[in-house]
């Protein structure tokens, strides 16, 4: 567990206690801060209630003045939460676990950190650039959006190198941290509901590179024009500014995890990482080739008749699905959730590979408006157990079920891991 001295004694007040919330109780408590907890779950309470000197109490009903920070899972929105502009009046920072992270740095053993943002494939680029590190022999931790809280993380030795995957809500509560290498893979338009518009939502993106020192490494893909201009205002770093442009053609044969387009772009964005913190040439190279892939991104749970099923859960909006819809010749297509926008536009040019879509979720009856006449057949299938056996019916050998929603999953599920599960669960579950 990651403690400091700089929290003794200062009063904290957490809202939302789930995975990284309970850990920053943990965290705040064990450095012996005064911590109140408080989640509308009773269950994720009574968790709080067992860790030594935690007080859990409602929030809404503290007098918020002279605390040390308003800590909230990134979960909160900042735009309407009673709370969060409580906090504001009363001047105490409002702030998540990546912060404290930030704060508790100059205690650790000296080490390095990568951050690690983009709307799309943050979290594929954080996964790599974790297994490169760890194949070329130096100590590594990941954790942050990609489901492993820092601060339950035991410290890494002198020389070891954080990697963390950042949501434009982690950057948004967060004020200190100066990355050694922050990278920006990309913007397209997403959680909007947030934010005052794409611009609010790029300046967040943009907030990243603002903490850093200027000697620090940027590496910044330029294929939108958001991420492009947020590379133009940092080209006074110079040979410390890498651009990743996108069509650049390269030999990806011996990468089978790291397929298509979209992760040549990470893979460049891992090795300028890579580069940057050292390691050797032979490292990377291996590294490379050895990647396995991530759970629920592009990833194949069964072939059954000659049909293979796919996994790409973690698919949450249309520019994600994208790349997966143009990696297959003849695709069943089980799309829908939660819809973060109206339209499937960023998809359309890989219409042409879908044999037949499968709607479900709050955004079936859209998408099967808005599939009708694009692709050969629709299905408004509803829930995803439907989905997977009307296409299982349907495939021919040869053919792909692929399960990309471009959508969130809170409607009908915990999380995209959940609905991957569900998916996987279907499948198995076909007579």
């Amino acid at each position: 567990m990651i403690v400091s001295k700089a929290f003794v004694g200062q009063r904290y007040a957490v809202l939302g206690l789930a995975r990284s919330g309970l850990a920053t109780v943990r965290a705040l408590a064990k450095s012996g801060a005064h911590v109140v907890a408080w989640d509308s779950d009773p269950a994720a309470r009574d968790r709080a209630a067992e860790v030594n000197g935690v007080i859990v109490h409602d929030i809404a009903k503290l007098n918020l003045e002279g605390a040390a920070g308003l800590v909230v899972s990134p979960g909160v929105p900042l735009n309407t939460h009673p709370l969060v502009a409580r906090a504001r009046d009363a001047n105490v920072p409002i702030i998540g676990d990546i912060e404290l992270f930030a704060q508790a740095r100059a205690e650790l053993p000296a080490h390095r950190v990568v951050g690690i943002t983009g709307t799309n494939g943050k979290s594929t680029t954080t996964a790599l650039v974790h297994h490169i590190l760890q194949t070329a022999g130096v100590p590594v931790l990941m954790g942050g959006n990609i489901g492993l809280p820092i601060l339950e993380q035991a410290p890494l030795p002198e020389g070891g190198v954080y990697v963390l995957e950042l949501s434009s809500y982690q950057i948004d509560l967060t004020q200190s941290l100066d990355c050694d290498v922050a990278v920006l893979l990309n913007i397209t338009p997403d959680h909007l509901d947030r934010y005052d518009g794409f611009e609010g939502y790029a300046a967040s993106k943009a907030w990243l590179f603002a903490m850093q020192s200027p000697a620090h490494d940027a590496v910044i893909g330029i294929g939108d024009a958001a991420s492009a201009q947020i590379a133009r205002g940092l080209s006074a770093r110079g040979e410390h500014l890498t651009k990743i442009a996108p069509g650049v053609c390269m030999d990806q044969s011996r990468w089978p995890a790291l397929q298509g387009p979209h992760n040549a772009q990470n893979a460049l964005a891992a090795i300028a990482v890579a580069k940057a913190l050292g390691v050797a040439e032979a490292d990377i190279d291996r590294g490379l080739a050895t990647y396995a892939g991530l759970p629920h991104r592009m990833q194949t749970v069964a072939v059954r008749d000659g049909v293979t099923f796919v996994d790409d859960s973690k698919a949450t909006n249309p520019e994600s699905t994208a790349p997966a819809l143009g990696a297959f010749g003849r695709i069943h297509w089980i799309v829908g959730g939660k819809r973060k926008g109206d339209d499937l536009d960023a998809c359309a040019p890989y219409f042409g590979s879908v044999v037949a879509a499968y709607t479900i979720g709050e955004a079936g009856p859209l998408f099967r408006d808005l599939l009708t006449g694009r692709v050969p057949a629709v299905a408004l299938s509803g829930d995803l157990a439907t989905a997977v056996a009307q296409a299982a019916a349907a495939a021919q050998p040869g053919d792909v079920v692929l399960l990309s929603p471009a959508c969130a999953s809170f409607d009908q599920f915990r999380d995209y891991e959940d609905r991957g599960a569900a998916f996987r669960a279907a499948v198995e579950a076909l007579a």
